[in-house]
């Protein structure tokens, strides 16, 4: 042997991404040897018609979510009881511990005392195995996802409306419609490959035109023709006011609401008094604006709306979908191309597990639990006896963890999704977790904040490592593949469920029974599920994993026989009611929720970042996602931060009725005075609070059971600390962050963020901790914060001490090349504005130090680092505004540049520069 090194295989596998419901298109490439396998790239597909090709800056980077193993779960644990550890166990333990308990709680308490929450992040086939297992083998409807967090009150108002779940739309769509109504989606950021095929559209026609709905100045709503800041919770009465504007303009379409919908007459009564006038005042508006929109919406050849969880998270939510879609039919804006209300999604597969009937509200196939033929043909389906099936509707997610804490449910199988962060009153999910008798979390990573509430803990696998299929906002259905072998023992997630659901039938089926759970493949659960649908409004009879294979992606309904799937719905006016007529329905307007007082007098606003996803457990493993957004912090107009007497960067403790947390403040006039903003992705992985959900509110929508997310009244007050802390490490990042995790619950505040140092790669960076207590923190937490970051002092390391001014400052150096770096800083003091904000700046700015050691301390480095807007091309605001000051606009900062070139999440961004003052 001659000791060379044996080649490496490379691979490309086509799949899809596993973020939100545009369902792009990847190929992942992946490297193999000796050693195993992992993944190394990920392009667009060109080929994929959701995307072309084209990927955020989110999906660009999912290759680097996948080179370390750091955080993965790789082997099930369990621990006997609640006050002990978990231990290691190998998979037959495991799942025998859990088939054992689960049956003993069903045999003792019925099977509703148990219950599963589960994940738009799934596979359809690990849906439909966990849907079987809890309904047809428990005989549980208690089986809610996340979905119902963000979808739930889009399908209430679909299946309201046209009688049917999903949108009557496609992705064609977008390219052919002449107005563009945006409500409650700040799709730069939620969907921002979508909005690259609308700016193209508008490029290709300057006539078209965006109206855009949002109470903030989002990088949406700068782009928009027509912006309609209005008031949080209004949308009912604007779009109540544009459709009275437009019935007393004659701008509807008469024949069209005469041959293809019911209930006008009712719904125009109630309109009546809803002038624009008094719909514009409700909303905070100018009348003129309504008018103009609705204008704009009536006049149109082709009116498309888009819309996401500003309109769904909302305790009126499905009233809030109901009046948009009253537009659409009432002017015939729906079946033709470029017309309809669009539903985005925000999940890869939300609308995948409904087709499954994966929700405590619906069977298999979009049927009804409360519909007696329903049930019959699913129990005929799948081969049960007569009336095995449930007809009580199941606990949707609000109401799941409320009977878990009350006790009413005793167990909770939550997999691929942390409803710790996730929920709203995360502090009453953590109580229901706490009281439970058995938790089991089924979940690929684990530092997320639902972990350790687990009895049991099942390691899946993730992206890049499973089969099986997804559908996207346009019922598009689209194959994922597996690149890798998941790492140590993690399982797919059917797999899991398959094999509990297994050991439960030979210890609660009846003898003779045939088996529900023969599965083998993926390609099996989908032949299924498939069979479900035939003669269904989503038939896919004609679909299976060789058809996905040669043909690529498919829409639905796809029946036996057919060439292509439907790309819109309802083309023919026929819907899908008994009478296949629309309904109208009288929706008036109802204010939020939770009112502002004396007491909270501001009105919070969540949502989204550009380059992060959710809790960010995927997300959150890219030093480089972290440049656009830095840190956690509450956004609030400069004006109300003077009122109290607040700057920029101020620690602020933000408080509602149900709990509180504390932010970094920044400095905003996106907002109007009077409301805050705080981003929805921080979690327990980044800060010492479980996020902004420690603050929302579980009220929920009658009919949608979706709670409202999107606002809470809280009050807003200045931070008082008396000890600050300020740590930085280069290094591997999720190592640092594990090792100091722990830590940060035992501070008044603290916060995570990570930061890639320029020319340093992917895997190596920095990582930052800010901390703050009430006093001096015990020697013990701070000793450990060093030997976490490895910050001990040394001989590579340079030290300042005031013990009178309870003042420390350290750094600790690298030699690189012949040059001295900083590698590390530890900064303390009592006062906040003695922390040197210029040290972190320097060392994470990565440029070498030439001055003496105890210089490094010195007031210096300020602007070293630069607010990056382009992720891609690692272009800075600086160099932009400096083009910008030329003349340059944005295809002229494309070509000098080459920001807005690649992925394209950074052209809201770009535009918005080229439109401000230049600074002087």
């Amino acid at each position: 042997m001659d000791g060379s090194a044996a080649p490496l295989l490379r691979t490309r596998t086509r799949s899809t991404c596993c973020y939100c419901g545009v369902g792009c298109g990847v190929l992942i490439d992946a490297e193999r040897d000796a050693a195993g396998s992992r993944i190394v790239g990920v392009e667009g597909d060109p080929a994929h018609p959701a995307n072309h090709g084209r990927l955020c800056t989110k999906g660009r980077t999912l290759a680097q979510t996948a080179h370390s193993t750091q955080g993965r779960l790789l082997a099930p644990e369990l621990r006997a009881h609640r006050q002990q550890s978990r231990r290691r166990v190998d998979w037959a333990v495991a799942l025998d511990t859990v088939a054992d308990r689960l049956a003993d709680i069903v045999h003792q308490h019925g099977p509703d005392a148990v219950a599963f929450y589960l994940s738009g992040q799934l596979l359809t086939e690990d849906y439909y195995v966990f849907n079987k297992l809890a309904k047809g083998l428990l005989g549980t409807n208690n089986i809610d996802t996340n979905s119902r967090l963000c979808m739930s009150s889009a399908v209430a108002a679909y299946k309201l409306a046209f009688g049917a779940d999903g949108p009557p739309t496609c992705y064609e769509d977008l390219e052919l419609a002449k107005t563009v109504l945006f409500a409650g989606s700040n799709m730069a950021y939620a969907h921002p490959v979508l909005l690259r095929r609308l700016e193209d559209a508008r490029r290709d026609d300057p006539q078209v035109r965006w109206i855009v709905i949002d109470p903030r100045r989002t990088d949406t709503a700068a782009m928009a023709d027509l912006h309609l800041a209005i008031q949080p919770g209004t949308d009912v009465a604007l779009f109540n006011g544009m459709l009275h504007h437009l019935l007393w303009e004659d701008l509807i379409d008469p024949a069209f609401i005469a041959g293809h919908t019911s209930g006008f007459g009712e719904l125009k009564s109630l309109l009546r008094e809803y002038t624009p006038r008094m719909a514009a005042e409700l909303c905070g508006i100018e009348v003129a604006d309504l008018i103009q929109a609705a204008e704009w919406f009536g006049r149109s050849p082709a009116t498309l709306s888009l819309y996401c969880m500003g309109l769904n998270q909302s305790v009126h939510g499905t009233d809030k979908n109901l009046a948009l879609i009253h537009l659409h039919l009432a002017t015939g804006q729906i079946g033709r191309p470029g017309t309809g209300p669009f539903s985005l999604t925000g999940q890869p597969n939300a609308m995948g597990g409904r087709e499954v009937g994966g929700m405590a509200t619906m069977l298999a196939a979009h049927r009804d639990i409360e519909v007696a033929e329903d049930r019959a043909q699913v129990e005929r389906l799948w081969g049960l006896p007569a009336h095995t099936l449930s007809a009580k509707p199941g606990l949707p997610a609000v109401a799941l963890f409320d009977a878990l804490r009350s006790g009413k449910v005793k167990a909770v199988w939550i997999a691929c999704t942390n409803p710790v962060h996730s929920m709203p009153d995360i502090g009453h999910v953590r109580e229901a977790l706490q009281r439970a008798e058995l938790v089991i979390v089924q979940e690929a990573f684990g530092n997320t904040d639902t972990v350790p509430y687990a009895d049991v803990l099942l390691p899946a696998a993730t992206w890049g490592e499973k089969e099986g299929t997804v559908t996207n906002s346009e019922r598009r259905i689209s194959r994922v593949r597996a690149a890798v072998a998941a790492p140590g023992e993690a399982k797919p997630d059917w797999w899991i469920a398959n094999e509990v659901a297994r050991r439960l039938e030979a210890r609660l089926a009846p003898p003779g029974a045939a088996p529900l759970f023969a599965f083998d493949s993926t390609a099996a659960i989908f032949d299924e599920h498939r069979r479900l649908t035939v003669g269904r409004d989503l038939d896919i009879g004609g679909l299976d994993y060789a058809r996905l294979e040669t043909d690529g992606p498919q829409q639905w309904p796809f029946p036996a026989n057919a060439v292509q799937g439907q790309a819109r719905r309802y083309t023919d006016g026929v819907f899908a009611t008994a009478d296949g007529r629309a309904r109208f329905h009288p929706t008036p307007y109802r204010p939020v929720a939770e009112a502002i007082s004396a007491h909270y007098p501001l009105r919070l606003l969540t949502g989204r970042l550009r380059d992060q996803w959710h809790g960010m457990s995927r997300t959150g493993r890219v030093p480089g996602l972290f440049a656009h957004s830095p840190r956690p912090g509450l956004r609030m107009h400069p004006q109300d931060a003077a009122r109290r007497g607040l700057a920029e960067g101020e620690l602020v403790r933000v408080t509602g009725k149900r709990g509180e947390l504390v932010l970094a403040l920044q400095l905003s006039d996106e907002l109007a005075s009077g409301t805050v903003f705080a981003a929805m992705h921080w979690s327990g992985q980044f800060l010492s609070s479980g996020g902004i959900n420690e603050l929302t509110q579980p009220a929920v929508d009658a009919r949608s059971q979706q709670p409202e997310l999107k606002h809470a009244a809280v009050r807003v007050e200045k931070a008082e600390f008396g000890w600050h802390l300020l740590a930085a490490r280069r290094g591997e990042v999720l190592s640092l962050q594990a090792a100091v995790q722990p830590l940060l619950k035992e501070c008044a505040f603290a916060e995570l963020s990570f930061a890639a140092e320029p020319g340093a790669g992917d895997d190596i960076a920095w990582l930052t901790l800010r901390a703050a207590h009430a006093q001096a923190p015990p020697d013990a937490w701070l000793d450990a914060v060093t030997q976490a970051l490895t910050l001990s002092p040394g001989a590579d390391s340079v030290e300042y001490r005031d013990a009178r001014r309870g003042l420390l400052k350290r750094v600790i150096w690298r030699a690189e090349a012949g040059e001295r770096h900083i590698d590390g800083v530890l900064l303390s003091d009592t006062q906040p504005h003695r922390i040197e904000e210029a040290l972190l700046e320097r060392a994470l700015s990565g440029r070498a130090w030439r001055g003496s050691g105890l210089a490094v301390f010195a007031q210096s480095g300020h602007g070293l680092r630069d607010a990056l807007v382009c992720n891609c091309m690692q272009v800075g605001e600086t160099a932009i505004r400096e083009q910008v000051a030329q003349g340059a606009g944005v295809r002229e900062l494309q070509q000098r540049l080459g920001c807005g070139t690649v992925c394209g999440s950074c052209l809201p961004q770009l535009a918005q520069l080229c439109r401000q003052p230049q600074r002087a």
